[in-house]
């Protein structure tokens, strides 16, 4: 996205981005060639292409982004002129538009410096989202979404976790939400929630992981005395903490920290290390394979 002035205004690119796989053995007998040559061949001019192959499993992952620009394919019938291509290379691939904004639901529990961070970088323009609700299981993030103007809806009162999922559900459904971020949101989602946005529910872990899964990751590494702490953002799946990481990083802490010292450095990291797996989910730059990620940067 290209920002104009300060207010966050955005001209959006006029390009696609396609994601795709297939086998390592067919990439070297020239799929990258065929690939390049269909896009110059209907008028697509190549922006951006990055690659990277697994030898292990004889993978090879790519991603490329074309200017549609006096690009002579509709984008709807683009599956069927390309077919011939895919079924010759055995590819797996998908679509997009960078025009288009996903529509992205944030779930926050009681600490909202997540929801803050992803508030601001929304409004300024650094994520090309759109936010349409915030739920949350307390209140603490109310005058947030006030300032913000985002429609805010509480479960506090739901009178079990299952009603709530319920509520939640419908409410992404009613709003039609491409993507669930869970920021700080400490309630343990069902497997048949899950289910619902497979690979597109994306969580903040405050630890490194997958060390220190769970409850108080920073009171864990306290206890073990560890030099550095680490925040995680990962795709949720049924199993707590174990989906494809798509961004880590670390602070350095000392003796001389307090457990409150290492909370304190950690929510600095998480709403970073979110923010960076929540812009690239959404402008499609991250493949995903054998419980792994790509991220394409």
């Amino acid at each position: 996205m290209v920002l104009i002035g300060s207010l966050g205004v955005a001209t959006p690119k006029n390009t696609a981005v396609m994601l795709l796989s297939c086998p390592g053995s067919l990439a070297r007998k020239g799929a990258v060639a065929a690939i390049s040559n269909f896009l110059i061949a209907h008028k697509g001019s190549i922006l951006h292409a990055d690659d990277h192959q697994d030898t292990g499993l004889d993978l090879f992952l790519s991603r490329l982004e074309w200017d549609l620009t006096g690009f002579d394919i509709p984008f709807e019938d683009f599956d069927k002129q390309f077919k011939p291509v895919a079924v010759r290379f055995l590819m797996k691939y998908r679509l997009a538009l960078t025009a288009y904004r996903p529509r992205v639901a944030v779930l926050v529990s009681s600490y909202d410096h997540c929801l803050a961070d992803l508030l601001y970088r929304q409004h300024s323009g650094e994520l090309g989202c759109e936010i349409p609700l915030i739920i949350s299981n307390h209140s603490d993030g109310h005058r947030l979404a006030e300032f913000y103007g985002v429609p805010f809806h509480p479960t506090a009162d739901a009178k079990d976790k299952s009603e709530a999922e319920q509520r939640i559900m419908a409410l992404l459904g009613q709003h039609e939400i491409d993507l669930v971020v869970l920021a700080r949101y400490m309630q343990i989602l069902s497997s048949e929630f899950v289910q619902q946005f497979p690979w597109r529910i994306i969580n903040i872990h405050h630890s490194f992981l997958p060390a220190f899964v769970g409850a108080k990751p920073y009171h864990q590494a306290f206890e073990r005395g560890v030099k550095l702490i680490g925040a995680t953002s990962h795709y949720v799946t049924a199993a707590l903490d174990e989906g494809p990481i798509i961004e880590q990083d670390v602070v350095r802490v000392s003796h001389r920290d307090t457990v409150e010292d290492l909370i304190q450095k950690g929510r600095d990291l998480e709403k970073v290390v979110l923010s960076r797996a929540v812009r690239w989910h959404i402008e499609n730059r991250i493949l995903l394979y054998a419980n792994k990620t790509v991220v394409f940067t």
